[in-house]
């Protein structure tokens, strides 16, 4: 609600004696501790700041009234917030906010940082050395950047990535503060900035701008706060490092820096504005478009501002968590890597604060500290290593073994008992592990790619080897283990950082035809089904994740092709290759033997002519030599799968044995592509007769061609492989 003044609804700052009383009166409270400079900086922005103020006690020491104080407590501790109202324009937009997270180069991305990439300035506790030679915690932020230049960028940033989340909304929210004003207050958090590089001088020698800045950063509340700054026609850089005179009325390109002599000019411009318009004959008209007018329900709104906590130190986790349920039951703004990422560190957060997980751990697997700060990372970690090591923590932190642990994160997540723990509540914590190990990667992923544990399998957490990434690497060809430890814990990641495999995009509407012609980049299938084809073909898997851990060492570089044998090749890796060279069938497992076939009862059914050819019975069918049986012959270990009409009565050499196996195969193959042919033929037919103008739908098509595709290229490997291991002509 607009409260009215002599001039307007935009009020000017308190007189500074009335600031002062403020805050000294706030520094007189038991549960403040906030510096004096962070006070200092919104004391401009308070309206009627005395209102909040008790009267003085027998010693003429007046306080914060206790009634406008709250405590807040979360899983990772308490915060006193103080409410008051504020200037509408007053605020920061936060480059920490969880909605814009994957928008930055992570402190825990090993690699280098690209052109086009800004990274995040890393937050620290604001202490200082009292007089009595101790260090003091208060609870306020610390951070530092490059320069002013860098400042105002990532605070432009920040708001502009904001504006990419806003369409997930269902109204717009900048018309609904024009409207209806502001409903929800925000949460403000005091961060003071130090700039790296000396301020330029003028002529005088005086510096051009300060050399450090005090700011209220919006915890929550940041899509609000940038709305309403761009009613009133600014931006949250200006606010922070300094008001343009053009934005005043003024004329040239001074910048006034002290928010009490730019706050009385920008609200007096307002208030002509609004006198203007409420003098118009029709002042409600849809023309009228001056931030004096459209600004008039948010000339003052309800802030909280977070003025204490009894664990500074902690205050940013706090702070972050302070809307845990709204990571849980997510808003419609964030995305699914942000979100995932906000409940990640939600959980890291709450066994932080119950002391289950190191601080200095949490900081580096929550994604503000670079993981060199691990404790015992080796000296001689690979970007691809350091990434390994922080992605296997985080996923032994969100699958603990250790019941305290799992009782904390049940806790954090609000999930079911252990004995009716969902696949829901599983995926949710796989996509949170998903999401916050893509943060150590250039680019996010979609954290659906992490679906892939069996209640079965993680219901009791995940043991892990905790062997290095270089040796699992090395021995994968050979140690079964190493090799399965590789696929289902870092395969589906590595793929995705390199957009070769996705989530399940449900449909091939959207496929696109690849770089080398080939319709087949976007395949329908899971995760897991891509991981079950690797798992096929060991060899082949194995050399690409070689490739990929190469390709992240020598600077995220495009990964090559890999031959059958596992030897990089010199084209580029893409999604059309590998869904060819790990071809959707051979993930699946294998299906049943098909029941007998039935007489039709059904007068609509096909008849015994029309069923389905049958090639050979299920008691005839070979079935496909594993891994271990294909290596069998050469150590003369395994006999080969024969048919028992081949089936010989006495010895023959093994060669012999394996090449009559290998001529049944090729006969019911050769069977089995002309049933094709007859079945096709008769569904042709069966169609003609119905009138049915397309017997097969696209989707039906599609998956048919592409297990084609698939065979095609198979058999092409196979006779060259043949021709490998035959005597010459």
């Amino acid at each position: 609600m607009i409260t009215a003044s002599p001039e307007g609804p935009f009020r000017s700052p308190d007189p500074l004696d009335q600031q002062r009383e403020w805050i000294d009166a706030a520094l007189a409270t038991p549960e403040v501790n906030l510096p004096r400079g962070a006070l200092e900086n919104i004391a401009p922005f308070l309206v009627d700041s005395a209102e909040t103020l008790s009267g003085p006690d027998g010693n003429n020491v007046r306080r914060l009234r206790r009634d406008i104080l709250r405590r807040i407590s979360t899983d990772a501790g308490e915060m006193v917030v103080a409410v008051v109202r504020m200037h509408g324009v007053g605020g920061i937009v936060w480059e920490h906010n969880e909605r814009i997270s994957s928008s930055w180069h992570s402190a825990a991305d090993p690699s280098a940082l690209r052109m086009e990439q800004r990274s995040l300035a890393r937050i620290r506790p604001y202490s200082r050395i009292g007089k009595a030679g101790q260090e003091k915690d208060f609870a306020a932020l610390e951070s530092s950047v490059e320069s002013r230049e860098w400042l105002v960028a990532n605070t432009v940033k920040a708001a502009e990535e904001l504006s990419t989340r806003d369409g997930m909304r269902p109204y717009d929210l900048r018309e609904d503060l024009v409207l209806n004003g502001q409903q929800e207050p925000g949460l403000y958090l005091a961060q003071h900035i130090l700039l790296d590089d000396a301020p330029l001088e003028d002529a005088q020698g005086r510096p051009l701008h300060p050399a450090e800045h005090w700011a209220w950063m919006a915890v929550r509340g940041n899509n609000r706060t940038k709305q309403r700054q761009e009613i009133y026609g600014v931006t949250s850089a200006q606010v922070l490092t300094g008001m343009p005179v053009a934005k005043l009325g003024g004329d040239g390109e001074e910048v006034v820096f002290d928010p009490n002599n730019w706050l009385p000019r920008l609200s007096g411009l307002l208030n002509k504005q609004y006198e203007e318009h409420v003098s118009q004959p029709d002042p409600w008209d849809s023309r009228l478009t001056t931030p004096g007018f459209r600004a008039a329900k948010v000339a003052v709104v309800e802030a909280h501002l977070v003025v204490g906590s009894p664990t500074p130190r902690r205050l940013y986790r706090i702070a972050q968590m302070s809307n845990r349920r709204d990571h849980v039951h997510p808003p419609l703004e964030f995305t699914p890597n942000d979100r995932g990422r906000a409940l990640g560190r939600s959980v890291l957060g709450t066994y932080a604060a119950e002391s289950a997980l190191n601080e200095r751990v949490a900081e580096v697997l929550s994604g503000a500290a670079p993981i060199t700060e691990l404790p015992g990372v080796p000296e001689d970690a690979s970007v691809s290593e350091l990434r390994d090591l922080r992605s296997m923590l985080l996923l032994g932190e969100f699958f603990p073994t250790d019941p305290r642990k799992r009782h904390l994160i049940r806790r954090s997540l609000s999930e079911s008992p252990p004995s009716q723990l969902s696949a829901p509540e599983v995926n949710r914590r796989a996509r949170a592990w998903s999401a916050l190990t893509s943060e150590s990667y250039p680019h996010p992923w979609n954290p659906r790619i992490a679906e892939v544990f069996q209640l079965s399998e993680i219901r009791d957490g995940i043991t892990l080897s905790r062997r290095r990434l270089p040796d699992l690497l090395a021995a994968a060809d050979i140690d079964g283990e190493a090799f399965e430890e590789l696929i289902a814990y870092r395969a589906a990641h590595w793929l995705a950082a390199f957009d070769i495999i996705d989530a399940d995009r449900g449909s091939l509407t959207g496929q696109k035809t690849d770089d080398d012609g080939t319709r087949a980049d976007r395949v329908r299938r899971t995760v897991k089904n891509n991981l079950n084809a690797m798992r096929n073909n060991r060899r082949m898997a194995v050399g690409v994740m070689r490739e990929l851990a190469a390709a992240m060492d020598e600077g995220d570089r495009r990964p090559r092709k890999v031959s059958p044998a596992g030897v990089p090749l010199l084209e580029p890796m893409n999604r059309a290759w590998f869904n060819r060279e790990f071809p959707k069938e051979s993930g699946t497992r294998p299906r049943k033997p098909p029941a007998p076939a039935t007489r039709a009862t059904s007068a609509d059914s096909p008849g015994p002519a029309e069923t389905h050819p049958t090639l050979w019975t299920p008691a005839d069918r070979a079935p496909v030599p594993t891994e271990a049986a294909r290596e069998a012959p050469a150590t003369g270990e395994s006999e080969p799968p024969l048919s028992a009409a081949r089936r010989p009565t006495a010895e023959r050499p093994v060669a012999e044995r394996w090449a009559d196996a290998l001529q049944d195969h090729i006969t019911r193959l050769a069977a089995e592509t002309a049933a094709i042919r007859a079945l096709l033929t008769q569904v042709g037919e069966r169609a003609h007769q119905q009138s049915v103008r397309f017997a097969l739908s696209r989707h039906q098509t599609d998956e048919a061609a592409y297990g084609m595709l698939g065979s095609e290229v198979e058999l092409r490997k196979l006779r060259v492989l043949m021709e490998g291991m035959t005597e010459p002509a």
